[in-house]
């Protein structure tokens, strides 16, 4: 696949006959592959108009629309390069975001104009709007600039992640392909929005390059919402992250949930670790298998993953070809069978940080192998297991602890949710220590006497210097607009 995407993905719904089947349901609408690329193509001619040259960069902040991926098409058919980002985000995160990539235009809804005084905005109305000649498509190389999505942000501020033209051809062919086999017969949902890696690629790029549909669903997600687009328009495979699997699973009407999803053959699942206990709970409500993997932006979407034909519970999964990774110790590469900090390499790895010379060297090599954060091991067998971020392993009582190990036990109990555990500073001397912040079911009360349970649970099964001192019950764990923990702010709390 080589090129210009916006004209490779028209090219390829042309020529594989996918123009007149459906690629979007978006409430009652059907909208077709070949009304997608015509919209974006009025979009390019709109942007043009305004100014929209080669290598501007035009920031996009819309919801999940046919006018976000118009947008995105128009951008790139321009050889311009798309800013992904969330309009659910704060006016100071659209500040920095403006601030940092010095967009030529930027593409939002009418109500978020404001944001952007100094800027030429555009909304999706004016691109839809768009009767005028469409440019054809600005021939680029496929290492060419296209697309920049943030980082989550939770080490230190937001990084623009940079990513190519050929980039997505690498993960459709990993995790679309490989992993999930996706097919133009499949229908894709995906809760993760499309601003972000995980929903670009559900939502976006893979119908697309498969020929096949996706729900087009513009609100924010909620446990009703995600019932009622699955009810009506039953799709095949989901995307979303632990935390909304969690919700849907215990939701008060799993009768419900369980039936609004039966079309489906398979779940996927990214952003944080898919803890085992959870996992049940999924395949037993959703009645498919749920494939529990890893990706990144710098990577542009999964990298490591189970598979429909291949799993392993509370692993990541295996690596999926093109890709491959490395375990590497203090003195080199891991044993096997050891932990140590995980690298991967391979064709869609980000070109950088845009605007952060010093902040891309830090994890990428000139020898294209980039540093994930993760600690891992892989086994005999070839599967890839997480042990967690390594910024966030705790020293308590002078020995390391790895979070991850102390929630996979407290969510053996039937009554929890979700769960996290982070350092809090105890007593005068500031000792640390470990507490577990809680979300339990909602017909199970918050009580001393489960607290005890939960600390008892871990006492049998961890050392005492990986038992929690205190738990925390809460409605909902803090999370970056990605779907990871916000662990400093529960550090506060």
């Amino acid at each position: 696949m080589k090129g210009n995407l916006a004209a490779v993905l028209a090219a390829r719904a042309h020529e594989r006959q996918w123009c007149d089947q459906p690629l979007y349901y978006v409430g009652d609408a059907v909208i077709s592959h070949g009304e997608v690329h015509d919209a974006g193509a009025r979009a390019a001619g709109v942007l043009h108009e305004s100014g929209v040259r080669p290598g501007d960069r035009v920031l996009v902040a819309l919801p999940d629309s046919i006018g976000f991926v118009s947008a995105f098409l128009g951008i790139l058919r321009l050889g311009a390069v798309a800013v992904l980002a969330g309009p659910e985000q704060t006016r100071s995160e659209h500040a920095y975001i403006a601030a940092d990539v010095r967009p030529t235009a930027v593409v939002c809804a009418a109500d978020l104009a404001w944001r952007f005084p100094s800027l030429r905005v555009l909304t999706d109305e004016h691109l839809a709007a768009g009767s005028g000649t469409a440019p054809e498509p600005v021939r680029v190389p496929s290492d060419a600039s296209a697309y920049v999505q943030y980082t989550s942000g939770t080490t230190g501020k937001p990084k623009g992640a940079v990513h190519r033209h050929g980039d997505a051809h690498a993960y459709f062919r990993a995790m679309a392909l490989g992993a999930l086999g996706l097919t133009a017969g499949d229908v894709t949902f995906s809760l993760s929005k499309s601003c972000y890696p995980f929903g670009l690629g559900a939502t976006v790029l893979f119908p697309m390059l498969s020929g096949g549909a996706a729900v087009l669903w513009p609100d924010q997600p909620s446990v009703l919402g995600a019932v009622e687009q699955a009810r009506r328009h039953r799709p095949s495979v989901l995307f979303t992250v632990p935390t909304w699997y969690a919700r849907l699973v215990s939701a008060p009407d799993r009768a419900a949930v369980r039936t609004a999803f039966a079309s489906l053959r398979v779940a996927a699942s990214a952003g944080e670790p898919l803890l085992p206990a959870l996992a049940d709970r999924i395949e037993d409500i959703l009645g498919c298998p749920v494939l529990d993997g890893l990706g990144s932006t710098e990577v542009g979407h999964t990298f490591v993953s189970n598979t429909v034909g291949r799993r392993r519970r509370g692993a990541l999964g295996v690596v999926l070809p093109p890709y491959e990774i490395e375990i590497r110790g203090e003195a080199g590469p891991a044993r096997p069978g050891e932990p140590g900090a995980l690298h991967v390499r391979g064709p869609s790895l980000m070109t950088g940080y845009l605007g952060r010379p010093d902040k891309t060297a830090e994890v990428l090599g000139a020898d294209g192998w980039l540093r994930t954060g993760d600690l891992a091991h892989v086994d005999a067998d070839g599967f890839v297991h997480h042990h967690g971020r390594i910024l966030d392993r705790i020293t308590v009582s002078g020995e390391q602890v790895l979070p991850l190990e102390v929630e996979r036990v407290l969510a053996l109990h039937p009554g929890v949710v979700e769960v996290a555990v982070v350092a809090v500073d105890d007593g005068p001397a500031r000792d640390r220590a470990l507490s577990a912040f809680v979300v339990i079911e909602e017909a199970v009360p918050p009580t001393a006497a489960l607290e005890r349970e939960l600390l008892d649970l871990a006492g049998a099964r961890l050392p005492m210097h990986k038992v929690p001192r205190t738990v925390t019950f809460m409605n909902e764990l803090p999370r970056t607009s990605t779907g990871k923990i916000r662990r400093n702010a529960l550090g506060r709390a």
